[in-house]
């Protein structure tokens, strides 16, 4: 079987942005790229709540991002994940995170019924619905059956999770068949989503193909992109388990060989697989393709190409902010950074800035109107408070607690500008370590009188919650342990929305320059607490005068503005896949 080839004009720099689009208008993005063939995108996860489908977090939220910013370049796009029917809210009881579980249903979001596939497990046939929305040039394709479960339910080696990375892969494999579509690159968004790429190699060689053959078509074809840093913490399944859930799909016995001959010890690593399926590999930001810790079969470290992670703007950044950026020429029609843009960042006065802040407090009260703190208190904030945020998933790296650790300190900061310091986060179903860590922090809080009105936590963090801190806001707070943070991207959405960003050097952070924003460093916990701490009483200080709003706000827009645009994320993964 003859590879078809491929054509692509790839970008050298932000100049070339009207070449590309150019190309995207005339449709010659590629000659592989067509609504018969589409760029796919596999995810175990979608937050799309507009959509109907909530996830747990960040991968989720990037994957949506992704399908929306391809849709608005014309790009022949379609995300391939599990509809789950059921989604988990949280609620704070007593102090305690409680999960309430609730039933969804896709016909309400405007997904339609297409067929039924059906694949293996235990040698039963287990029937599973093929769903679908589509868009312009876009579309959402699903696979979900009643006994399902949730998101990442189970742990991440049970049996439960095997079966519902398996009905991803095979499955949702099939339903790409079953619709017509022909993948023309298969993006596996983390290892979860190895059994698409298992399930092509099975039907080239179940087809006639050469079996290296085949091993060499789908490694060209396939990007698998790493979100994580450390693969010593990935979970490993058995081959007990492989014989129960993944070897009844495969009808090649030459790659059921091939998959047997990776296990060690009766154990596998999805990434050791993923590695070798897929020729192409990449990281989210430059940081995490450097410290990223993975081997492959052979205990060679894996190269990662760095596409760090962007944000679909016109979906995070306040309406009336947006509007500014396009009339002063910062973005383009397609939400990229103009050539000029640094330009336009300069006609960005303090008053236009704290005028836009009232428009996104606002916003902020809205979505708070019935969303109670940990006192029970609904929370309204005039358009002279100040708040700072932490609004990231509730895990130990990412240090929640860490400006908690002197509350003497962190009363008087607050004290000196009446300021508000709001904790919203979810905290991962079954993380005992981490809901008794929020139960202890916000005892401590609720017993000083100042901190338990002036510090918030709102539970059931979600889209909405995460939009409207980020346009109400004054400064975020970023601080995961250095090398821990793969990317990140509610920073990127804090600083489109013209918040002050207080941030370890880290993720996606440290594509720009330490000074491009607050930092916050040192030697241990003390030294960054200390920093941390300094940084807070500077950003209150910044936003009473009008010049060092200005500058601060403006040296982080023409920083990060072209890193964190998600155009330019979706043009690198085009350059990398079709070179010219």
């Amino acid at each position: 079987m003859e590879v078809e080839p491929y054509y692509y004009h790839p970008l050298e720099n932000i100049e070339d942005v009207d070449v590309f689009y150019e190309a995207v208008e005339r449709e010659r993005l590629t000659k592989s790229l067509s609504p018969e063939r589409p760029y796919t995108y596999w995810t175990i996860e979608l937050y799309d709540q507009i959509n109907g489908i909530r996830g747990g977090g960040g991968l989720g939220i990037l994957a949506a991002d992704t399908r929306r910013v391809a849709e608005k370049m014309g790009v022949a796009f379609a995300l391939i994940t599990p509809f789950y029917p059921y989604e988990v809210r949280q609620n704070l009881k007593n102090g305690q995170i409680v999960d309430q579980h609730f039933p969804v249903n896709y016909r309400n979001f405007g997904f339609k019924l297409v067929d039924k596939v059906f694949i293996k497990c235990h040698d039963n046939l287990c029937q599973l619905d093929v769903i679908e929305k589509k868009f312009k040039n876009t579309r959402i394709i699903a696979i979900t059956e009643p006994n399902f479960g949730e998101l990442y339910s189970g742990t991440s080696g049970s049996d439960h999770r095997l079966y519902q990375e398996v009905a991803l892969g095979f499955g949702g494999y099939a339903a790409l068949k079953l619709i017509g579509l022909k993948p023309a690159i298969m993006q596996l968004n983390e290892v979860a989503t190895f059994f698409a790429a298992l399930a092509r190699l099975d039907e080239l060689v179940r087809n006639g193909m050469d079996f290296y053959e085949a091993v060499v078509y789908t490694r060209k074809h396939t990007l698998y992109t790493n979100h994580t840093l450390v693969q010593a913490a990935e979970a490993e399944f058995s081959e007990g388990q492989f014989e129960n859930y993944v070897f009844p799909n495969l009808k090649s016995l030459a790659v059921k060989r091939w998959l047997k001959d990776k296990f060690s010890n009766g154990k596998l690593k999805l990434s050791s697989v993923t590695i070798e399926i897929a020729e192409l590999k990449s990281g989210v930001s430059k940081l995490h393709t450097r410290v990223a810790d993975y081997k492959d079969i052979a205990g060679n470290k894996v190269k990662f190409k760095a596409i760090t992670n962007g944000i679909d703007m016109d979906a995070w950044v306040l309406a009336e902010t947006m509007s500014f950026y396009h009339r002063a020429n910062i973005l383009d029609r397609f939400n990229a950074p103009t050539p000029n843009y640094d330009e336009g960042i300069e006609l960005l006065s303090s008053e236009k800035i704290r005028e836009l802040k009232r428009y996104g407090r606002g916003i902020l009260n809205a979505c708070l109107k019935d969303r109670p703190d940990q006192n029970g208190k609904i929370l309204r904030f005039s358009g002279n408070d100040f708040i700072f945020d932490f609004k990231r998933r509730f895990v130990d790296y990412k240090r929640p607690d860490l400006p908690f650790r002197n509350p003497d300190r962190l009363r008087n900061i607050l004290e000196k500008r009446n300021a508000h310091y709001i904790i919203a986060g979810r905290v991962h179903a079954g993380d005992e370590t981490m809901s008794n860590k929020l139960r202890c922090l916000l005892e401590m809080v609720n017993r000083d009188d100042y901190l338990k009105t002036h510090v918030h936590y709102i539970a059931d963090y979600d889209e909405k919650l995460a939009f409207g801190l980020s346009v109400g806001s004054n400064v975020a707070i970023n601080i995961p342990i250095v090398g821990l943070e793969a990317c990140g991207t509610s920073w990127m959405k804090d600083v489109a929305n013209l918040n002050m960003l207080i941030s370890t050097h880290d993720g996606g952070v440290a594509d720009a320059s330490i000074n491009s924003y607050l930092s916050v460093s040192g030697e241990n916990d003390e030294e960054e607490l200390n920093m941390l701490y300094q940084r807070m009483e500077e950003a209150i200080l910044a936003w009473e005068n009008d010049f060092d709003l200005e500058f601060i706000i403006k040296r982080q827009l023409s920083a990060f503005l072209p890193i964190i645009s998600g155009t330019r994320m979706m043009k690198d993964y085009l350059d990398y896949l079709f070179p010219m």
